[in-house]
């Protein structure tokens, strides 16, 4: 019987939204990984299980986190079948657990995705049911082992899942509000506009609290991963719970009160509620000051000098229709202009006529994706005196 060695440096594919792979190839590098290949919606690098926990502990704009365990050939499901059956499944996965298999396929091999995961599948239980003498429970449920399928063209990747539910689900948005901005996202669109935690964050419209919250993560050093108590790591055998508890010791020891103001605001009183609600579930309450108001009326700390103010506005896709935000743009336009002066500037939106009517020269246009829908990260440098004056 071969066992597969968890502590064996492996490819590690981590996953990510469309576009904010460069933002994760930042991140991957500065916890001292090698970025090995950047590809659309994902980065590789290598590492052994253990990394991959402090990967998922860490990494703010991840999805997933694959440990690759075998590569091989196959041009029909038999043989994709075999392949999957010469992994010793049965030193990774407890007979009396259970497995879900996510499968990907760009195959001729088999007309759908559905029949190869269910292939897979039949040859890990087989094989724990040769071997044990009983076999795994399997199906949807991603909270527990989860191993994921990549057929492209004859080559097969197989990898465990060691994030299993999805790293965008932070765990303390239990309140989401109306077309809540995940939290992955979030984090990208503060990474991207520049903010590392130096700096006041002002979010108005801030909706159920996402960009405040993950704002405030990266202000007080906080992993994100500290707040789920859940990862698809946990249920692989050979998982080591004070390994864990080390690594979720040291995170802990790293975070510190940020010395910047975070507000967020929001003029419908429920989204407060749903935003102070998670923002309690994060164990930030004492860092973000929300307030019930219209964006125009958010405090401004002046005295701080510094910052981003950062807004997510309907953009008639799915809230509102156009015609009837065109103000609301022409209103944070000259809210910027008369209220932010010495802050960054940014807009999440994925309507660009309604971005003209914002009126101020953009810095940059940033692409990122709200789900399927193309959306651009406006950022504005807001002067306090002339632009002329700001370079003398």
């Amino acid at each position: 019987m071969d066992i597969f060695d968890l502590e064996k440096e492996q490819r590690i594919h981590i996953t990510c939204a469309k576009a904010v792979e460069d933002y994760l190839a930042q991140e991957v590098d500065e916890l001292g990984y090698d970025v090995l290949k950047k590809s659309a919606a994902g980065v590789e690098t290598e590492g052994t299980f253990s990394d991959c926990m402090l990967l998922n502990l860490y990494l703010r704009t991840a999805h997933r986190v694959l440990l690759t365990i075998a590569e091989f050939r196959a041009t029909d499901p038999d043989e994709l079948y075999q392949g999957v059956a010469r992994i010793p499944w049965e030193t990774l996965i407890d007979a009396h657990g259970y497995v879900s298999v996510v499968a990907t396929a760009n195959t001729t091999a088999v007309k759908n995705t559905r029949f190869a995961g269910l292939k897979a599948k039949d040859a890990i239980v087989d094989r724990i049911l040769k071997e044990r003498g009983a076999r795994p429970n399997s199906g949807p449920d991603k909270t527990q082992t989860v191993v994921a399928l990549h057929w492209q063209d004859d080559l097969v990747r197989i990898s465990l899942d060691t994030s299993g539910v999805p790293l965008s689900n932070r765990g303390y948005r239990t309140m989401p509000h109306k077309a809540p901005m995940r939290e992955t996202l979030a984090a990208a669109a503060l990474l991207a506009a520049g903010y590392t935690g130096d700096g006041a964050v002002v979010n108005p419209m801030c909706g159920s609290g996402t960009l405040a919250l993950e704002a405030a993560l990266i202000a007080s050093h906080t992993a994100p991963g500290l707040l789920r108590d859940n990862f698809g790591f946990m249920h692989v055998l050979g998982y080591d719970p004070a390994e864990w508890t080390e690594m979720r010791n040291d995170a802990l020891s790293r975070r510190k009160a940020p010395e910047w103001q975070i507000i967020a605001t929001d003029r419908d009183p429920k989204a407060i509620e749903a935003a102070q609600n998670n923002a309690k579930n994060a164990a930030l309450s004492s860092v973000v000051d929300f307030a019930v108001c219209d964006f125009r009326a958010t405090e401004i700390p002046q005295e701080q000098g510094k910052g981003i103010v950062i807004l997510n506005p309907e953009y008639g896709e799915r809230l509102g229709e156009e015609k009837a935000l065109e103000e609301v743009y022409r209103a944070i336009g000259d809210f910027f202009k008369s209220e932010c002066k010495g802050y960054t500037g940014a807009i999440f939106t994925g309507n660009r006529n309604l971005a003209k009517c914002i009126g101020l020269k953009t810095r940059r246009k940033i692409p990122l994706f709200n789900g399927p829908i193309e959306c651009r990260l406006l950022l504005f440098d807001l002067y306090a005196g002339s632009r002329r004056e700001d370079k003398k």
